[in-house]
């Protein structure tokens, strides 16, 4: 009679150091793939959304159309949105990126916009009244006094990107989705479990280091 594999690998265990181990190289490739594409999504994503969110304060008439644009985009499903994109990008990074873009941008807009609009109108009137021009009220008051609402969105966006980049997986750029994708189509327990949790640990990092980083931005909410 043939004895057991001793080997968690052989055993095809859903916890399993040897995996981590032996595959360590490729979990940090995953891992760094994982993280370049959350972060180049969520930073391009709030460099249009700013401007976006100015332009639906500044215009009424704006704010409509810029909301309603962003909620579509936001209702349309990954795979549909990859395929759109697809004759634009190809099989490419770029097209992930682009699809984490418009999927931020709901999120961004509509709490940057929250934020401007919270800021107290005599707030703004005291501003004026002490010789601050449009650039420098925008840039000194309005802007942080609308950094809480704007951060808020700008953690929801960055865990949101960080599971909707396992998408990117259809396309071979998934980060730890293309782990995720192979394990599951082979019954690679390991692989599946350990790329999994790793999505959920960069998840809650990120969440806690947005969350240190508006504490020290707004320390005037500090208890």
């Amino acid at each position: 009679m043939t004895a057991p594999p001793d080997d968690c690998l052989a055993r095809n265990e859903w916890i399993c150091g040897d995996y981590l181990s032996t595959r360590r190289h490729i979990l940090a490739d995953a891992v760094l793939q994982h993280l370049e594409l959350t972060a180049l999504s969520v930073a391009i994503a709030l460099l249009l959304a700013v401007p976006l969110a100015l332009l639906a304060r500044r215009f009424h008439t704006a704010a409509g159309p810029v909301l309603a644009l962003t909620t579509v985009l936001y209702t349309i499903p990954s795979l549909a949105m990859f395929s759109l994109l697809l004759p634009l990008y190809g099989l490419s990074a770029s097209l992930v990126v682009a699809g984490l873009v418009l999927y931020s941008l709901t999120l961004l807009v509509r709490n940057i916009l929250a934020g401007l609009r919270a800021v107290p109108e005599e707030t703004r009137q005291a501003a004026k009244g002490m010789g601050y021009g449009p650039v420098r009220l925008l840039l000194t008051v309005e802007l942080p006094l609308a950094l809480p609402a704007a951060m808020a969105g700008l953690r929801i966006a960055t865990v949101s990107a960080v599971s909707l980049v396992t998408i990117g997986a259809i396309v071979g750029h998934g980060g730890l989705g293309n782990l995720i994708y192979t394990g599951m189509n082979t019954y690679f327990k390991a692989q599946v479990l350990t790329a999994s949790v790793l999505c959920v640990v960069i998840a809650v990092a990120a969440d806690l280091l947005l969350l240190g980083a508006q504490r020290l931005l707004t320390p005037w909410q500090r208890s």
